[in-house]
């Protein structure tokens, strides 16, 4: 009775099963004609019989490709457009989603725009991603839906997803569209707002940032590092304290340290169970007070990266961050992670050695910013490993360029764990 079932309308695929088989049919009937066609020797019967056998294999040909195109266009995702590509490219594309499920398991932690550059280079080697994102971010459109609706910041949290994507560039230019005008609108990016309203509705924000996901058709999960609000805490080397994220770049002074208010708070289910199956944990890059440190001061997440196996990088900033990083060298960066951390939770420094035009120096230390200094002999000396890269990605902002950020990592990866066997 299953068989039948393709016999439905609508399916589409009655009219390649009977060409397939009128198709066979002309095969079958050329072969059982041979006999005859060797018996007369006759030239025009024998060119007749190979034209029905070549018509008869385009036919079965025909067939069997458009019904394989159905099943593909079955299983691809639907945001896919298989209309119109060739049956070859579905199949490889679908092949290239089998393989990125089989990649390897990556938590990358951090925040903002540097963390959305990471995800966007590694993801085209594995769809195996946890993306754990700080959540204390309170300015901009960010800020005010945190005030205004009592949710978690969505901001990053977007950044990342659209990172992620592989929904049509129409649906990721949406979800980062920002509002240039009209009150109360002014500011807010569209992806913000469907966010916001999605937990909402759904009284769940998690399950705002799934439903998300699917819209966006993402490779991986992102995940919030903790459900509850959270304040930063910055203390200065002058002694004052500022409260809040905003507070504290828009102080422009040298930090001591950085903490979390309220200081016990509870790191999400989904982001421990993922550092406790990872195998390869990302910190950064980004900005180190104010979008990596924070999911890190929250103790189970800190916890849980020292018991894990996995290869832990740090990736170093290219560029000092004013206010926040002023004159830091390479080490700086890593000494003040692991100052406000556990010396265990690195094994190896990511760094960028390209140099940087000079154009953008001008530009940025018209901003208060320069490059970091490269003092890779320190970082060495204290135990840690340090790969080097031409990872620079300068247009109008100097990034890491992701696809060669993320194949730098999963090189160094692979090449570890084969000398481990």
């Amino acid at each position: 009775m299953q068989f039948f079932k393709w016999l439905y309308p609508g399916l589409g695929i009655k009219r390649w099963i009977i060409l397939c088989a009128l198709g066979l049919g002309l095969i079958v009937a050329v072969a059982m004609g041979a006999v005859k066609v060797l018996t007369h020797k006759s030239v025009l019967l024998g060119a007749f019989a190979t034209a029905i056998l070549i018509f008869g294999i385009f036919l079965v040909y025909t067939g069997i490709k458009n019904m394989v195109r159905i099943f593909v266009r079955t299983l691809m995702p639907i945001h896919q457009d298989s209309s119109s590509s060739p049956l070859v490219d579905l199949v490889y594309q679908r092949r290239q989603i089998e393989s990125l499920s089989r990649g390897p398991r990556v938590v990358a932690v951090g925040g903002g725009t540097g963390l959305s550059t990471l995800l966007a280079g590694i993801k085209a080697f594995t769809s195996n991603i946890t993306a754990i994102v700080t959540v204390t971010d309170t300015g901009g459109s960010s800020g005010r839906l945190r005030d205004e609706m009592d949710i978690l910041p969505p901001g990053d949290i977007r950044n990342c997803l659209v990172a992620l994507a592989d929904a049509e560039p129409l649906i990721r230019d949406l979800f980062q569209y920002r509002f240039e005008e009209g009150n109360g609108l002014k500011g807010h990016s569209f992806g913000n707002l469907f966010i916001a309203a999605l937990s909402k509705v759904t009284g769940d924000f998690e399950k705002a940032i799934r439903a998300s996901s699917e819209v966006l058709a993402i490779r991986g999960r992102v995940i919030p590092s903790t459900l509850q609000k959270v304040t930063l805490v910055g203390e200065f080397k002058d002694g004052g304290i500022a409260e809040g994220e905003t507070n504290i770049t828009e102080q422009n002074k040298p930090l001591r340290n950085i903490r979390l208010k309220p200081k016990n708070c509870i790191a999400t289910p989904e982001a421990l169970h993922a550092i406790g199956n990872a195998e390869v944990i990302i910190l950064g890059p980004g900005s180190l007070y104010t979008s990596i440190l924070p999911n890190l001061l929250i103790e189970q997440i800190g916890e849980a990266i020292l018991k894990s196996d996995a290869q832990k990088f740090f990736i170093i900033n290219i560029m000092t961050q004013p206010g926040e990083t002023d004159g830091f060298s390479a080490y700086d960066h890593l000494r003040v992670l692991l100052d406000h951390t556990d010396p265990r939770l690195v094994d190896v420094c990511v760094v960028n050695t390209q140099p940087v035009p000079k154009t953008m120096i001008q530009k940025y230390r018209e901003k208060g910013a320069e490059p970091v200094r490269l003092d890779l002999n320190v970082i060495r000396e204290k135990g840690y490993e340090v790969v080097e890269g031409s990872l620079l990605k300068a247009e109008s902002q100097v990034r890491h360029d992701p696809p060669t950020l993320g194949r730098l990592i999963f090189d160094h990866y692979l090449r570890i764990k084969q000398t481990a066997v």
